[in-house]
């Protein structure tokens, strides 16, 4: 079959395409909101700390400019200085990389969770196919982020440019502020800068996240041919089930038919229906059916039971009753138990008869079977 193009591809992705994908670390993903996040995230960490990194860092900036003379006498007390001020610099600036690093694993969360597939790290040599790379430049992909690069930059400029002029003069103002207060002020307004910026790359993000999922989805929808091919690679090919099927059919009419010789009795309606029965006795327990069929079926459980001498007794309404309610295997309803307890009762006297003699038993008649266990009197 040729191949179908993508107008073909109008099914939505199944349930086994999906877990497919995400399994090759495939999965809907927007650059823009992950870097929404942690702009946001930044910005609000600078804003909040803004006073104490200012402080921080002044002290640490004025401990390093005073001169102490122990430097001059020893240069391992110039690395011990060092060592001291880098760990204050850290220490300060830890709880705002930290609060990067949440936003960082915690920007998947809100479009797709988290992922981690070895198959999405593979190498993958037709990446570097310049052709390949060129299509996908130049593909209905490249343009619309080409268009989305082009919309960011101009909204961000522009923001950009709005808050430097709202702040000329606070920015011209931190030359003439004292150091802690100037740096302070500066990291009270690059939080500003990054919350406004942030906030201004919300619009791009509203638009970005439902294109990247439609395109997501769209990039896997299927075939109609594919849906068959899958559904029947999911759960077989039909024509093997029934094969299957047939098979296994067969192997329990082969069991069956090997237990009709150990049966006590067959009752037949007398052409249409065969049902054989065995009582164990001393075991607890009413008589099973051990094997059962109507038509072709029943015939050749009649001639099985003549060739292994097992009685035949017609009875039409227990058979029809023990046919329709009874599987092989199971045991015969209390409500037949009379019925059958009769049947018995005869075959025994059959057994006495070919052994020792006498009175040929009179076959049972008229047996006690309920009209609602009856299919042909109902």
């Amino acid at each position: 079959m040729a191949e179908e193009s993508d107008q073909e591809k109008t099914e939505s992705p199944s349930p086994q395409r999906l877990e497919k994908a995400r399994e090759d670390g495939q999965v809907p993903q927007s650059r823009e909101l992950s870097t929404f996040v942690l702009l946001m995230a930044g910005g609000a960490a600078l804003w909040v700390m803004a006073g104490h990194l200012g402080q921080t860092m002044s002290g640490i900036m004025r401990g390093g400019l005073q001169f102490e003379p122990a430097i001059a006498r020893d240069p391992a007390h110039v690395m011990a200085q060092l060592s001291r001020q880098f760990f204050e610099a850290a220490l300060a600036l830890s709880p705002f990389f930290l609060l990067l690093l949440i936003a960082i694993f915690a920007a998947p969360l809100l479009l797709r969770g988290w992922l981690f597939s070895p198959k999405a790290l593979a190498p993958k040599f037709s990446r570097l196919d310049p052709l390949a790379g060129m299509k996908r430049i130049l593909s209905h992909q490249g343009l619309v982020e080409l268009l989305k690069a082009i919309a960011k930059a101009g909204l961000l400029g522009a923001v950009a440019v709005w808050i430097i002029r709202s702040n000329f003069d606070a920015i011209l103002g931190l030359g003439s502020e004292a150091p802690a207060s100037a740096i302070r002020h500066m990291g009270d307004l690059i939080g500003k800068v990054f919350l406004l910026i942030s906030g201004a790359m919300i619009f791009i993000v509203l638009l970005d996240v439902p294109y990247q999922l439609w395109s997501h989805y769209n990039k896997l929808k299927m075939s109609k041919e594919e849906l068959r091919k899958e559904a029947k690679e999911s759960e077989g090919d039909p024509y093997i089930k029934a094969r299957i099927r047939a098979q296994q059919r067969e192997m329990a009419r082969r069991r069956m038919m090997a237990e009709i010789p150990t049966a006590d009795v067959v009752v037949t309606n007398p052409t249409h229906y065969a049902v054989a029965l065995r009582y164990e006795e001393g075991k607890a327990g009413a008589p099973r059916v051990v094997a059962k069929g109507a038509d072709a079926v029943a015939q050749r459980i009649r001639e099985l039971a003549a060739e292994h001498h097992v009685p035949l007794l017609e009875a039409p309404p227990l058979a029809r009753a023990l046919f329709r309610h009874t599987e092989i295997g199971d045991e015969i309803p209390a409500t037949l138990y009379a019925a059958v307890a009769e049947v018995l009762a005869y075959v025994f006297q059959l057994r006495r008869y070919r052994t020792t003699g006498g009175a040929y038993p009179a076959a049972p008649t008229a047996l006690p079977v309920p009209r609602e266990l009856d299919p042909a009197s109902t």
